[in-house]
């Protein structure tokens, strides 16, 4: 995704943000910026993932980079959501 630059990583990470907010029904609970912030650390967080299974994450095209934007960010919010029904049963 390094191709695509900083205006790319906003805009993929917006799009692949906002779906998995929609997936984990966290979408009321987020702005556009959190949107972004979410997709852009999915990305990361995806991308880093699949290269500790030898998967070649800088070849994999735009689709790629989408679904791995997507799968990270749907982990990510998973972990947060974790993390916080955790500390509020406490």
């Amino acid at each position: 995704m390094l191709g695509l630059g900083i205006i790319g990583w906003i805009i993929i990470g917006g799009i692949a943000g906002w779906i998995a907010s929609k997936i984990m029904k966290t979408d009321a609970q987020q702005g556009i910026l959190l949107n972004i912030v979410v997709g852009v650390i999915g990305g990361l967080l995806g991308g880093f993932i699949l290269k500790l299974f030898g998967v070649d994450v800088e070849g994999g095209g735009l689709i790629f980079s989408f679904l791995t934007c997507l799968g990270g960010a749907v982990l990510l919010l998973w972990l947060v959501n974790m993390v916080t029904s955790r500390r509020a049963g406490v």
